[in-house]
């Protein structure tokens, strides 16, 4: 039976979603109508949802859940018999204010498969509990087909239809310099074969990652450089999860796309034991890569199970710029273990290894974020500060000992707000006198600024 489906993405970090592009693909092959709509980019037309037969929500991240939220009470009030369903890493985590909402069915990790056999039955491929049922009853009932931590389907993939989507020339575009090249993204990998403990990829995926065709990658990019794309965002949790399945897409990709440039995320520990093969990374076009450093403290990092030390950070940061390859490091800034002294030891080590230009200005404000699921709340002292959890904000609200560290993050995170587009070095310099007013110290002299060579950036701003 033909269906009309509608995939809708509310928020993906300013990027062409992928996670609507991959499903359309395997939607339009069993011949359905199937209609993109990037809430970023396109409104919501009332006719368009009063027409659909099945409105699939595109949840990869906390922010776009939360924003999901009115838009699916808006759809279900113009469109009542719609078919709502919620896809995606954070889609699980969610699951009870989902059904709250009126969601239907609630898919996790590998989608593209059970949304297609949803859409086909509609709906009795996936074993659900009744919407008033528990989580506990719901994971009972159906865990495995929703794609949760149990059980991860072992897909075929095939090349994603972007054929409906904006153009790329409408999403985040790569900034080095005056000049901005326009941007696309795909993935080689999903999932994650670390565990942090405060990542969300963790409970849907518990230590697993799947590999993408390099036929499928190819395609995909072979598609948006025709599109335009002039630089590619590989979306991987961790592009090095699989080393060799990795280099082999990279040199694909620089014999067949010189010129063209990429970025990807990789965790220290592996830039560490990977460290021969980033020359390889530069050479086949790298822009940057980005690390989930999260912090300085090495007792900080054991709590989070980084893998990693304050001093693999720093040897990494050495090596990046010996060979020419820049680092986006990111940071966790504010935990329940921060301190002021601490939080400013952090800005003292940025400046000191000279990676102010390459800290996007949100990354001073981001505080722990301890969603359902979260490994986090198997410490104790997590537990502690938690006070509740808040269901619209879908996470577990954490207050810190030291009032005056809440106060602070609060007001970075005004700041980050208010001047997100200032220049790097500018807003440092406001961070680094706003944190050591705090700490009731005087702020102490810098160190001297001296030539750097310009660090490309995404200008997409929030990472979450």
């Amino acid at each position: 039976m033909r269906t009309r489906v509608l995939l809708i993405s509310t928020y993906d970090l300013g990027r062409q979603p992928f996670g609507l592009a991959s499903p359309a693909a395997w939607l339009r092959a069993d011949g359905h109508e199937v209609t993109c709509l990037d809430l970023t980019r396109t409104r919501l037309e009332p006719e368009v949802a009063a027409e659909a037969d099945v409105a699939a929500f595109f949840l990869p991240m906390h922010t776009a859940t939360r924003l999901a939220l009115p838009a699916i009470d808006r759809i279900r009030a113009i469109n009542p018999h719609v078919r709502l369903i919620a896809y995606g890493l954070y889609a699980p985590l969610s699951e009870d204010t989902l059904r709250e909402h009126g969601v239907q069915t609630v898919l996790g990790a590998e989608f593209e498969g059970e949304l297609s056999r949803v859409v086909r039955v509609g709906g009795a491929a996936v074993a659900e509990a009744a919407p008033g049922a528990g989580a506990g009853a719901r994971a009972r009932a159906g865990a495995g087909a929703r794609g949760g931590a149990g059980a991860i389907e072992r897909l075929t993939f095939i090349q994603p239809d972007r054929s409906d989507l904006p153009p790329l020339a409408r999403y985040a575009s790569l900034q080095v310099g005056d000049t901005r090249k326009v941007v696309g993204y795909t993935e080689a990998t999903r999932g994650c074969k670390h565990r942090c403990r405060h990542c969300p990829i963790v409970p849907v995926y518990d230590g697993r990652f799947r590999a993408v065709d390099a036929d499928v990658v190819l395609a995909d990019i072979r598609a948006q450089v025709a599109a335009g794309a002039e630089h590619i965002t590989f979306g991987d949790p961790d592009f090095f999860n699989g080393p060799t399945h990795a280099l082999r897409i990279l040199d694909r990709f620089a014999a067949e796309f010189p010129g063209i440039t990429f970025d990807a995320t990789i965790k220290i520990e592996h830039l560490r034991a990977q460290a021969a093969l980033l020359p390889r990374l530069r050479d086949a076009g790298c822009a940057f890569v980005t690390s989930a450093v999260e912090s300085i403290d090495d007792d900080v990092l054991a709590a989070l199970e980084k893998g990693h030390t304050r001093a693999d950070f720093e040897a990494v940061v050495r090596h990046c710029r010996e060979i020419g390859l820049p680092l986006a490091p990111t940071f966790v800034a504010f935990t329940p273990w921060t301190t002021l002294e601490g939080y400013c030891e952090l800005l003292r080590a940025i400046d000191d290894l000279a990676l102010v230009e390459a800290v996007s200005p949100v990354q001073y404000a981001i505080r722990l974020l301890i969603p359902t699921g979260s490994r986090m709340l198997e410490l104790a002292e997590i537990r502690e500060r938690v006070t509740h959890f808040d269901p619209s904000t879908l996470t577990h609200v954490w207050r810190h000992a030291d009032s005056r560290v809440d106060a602070l993050q609060s007001a970075l995170e005004q700041l980050a707000g208010h001047r997100v587009h200032a220049a790097r070095e500018e807003f440092f310099a406001r961070v680094w006198d706003v944190a050591y007013a705090a700490a009731g110290r005087p702020a102490p002299a810098r160190r001297p600024l001296a030539a750097r060579a310009t660090v490309p950036y995404l200008n997409e701003p929030w990472y979450c």
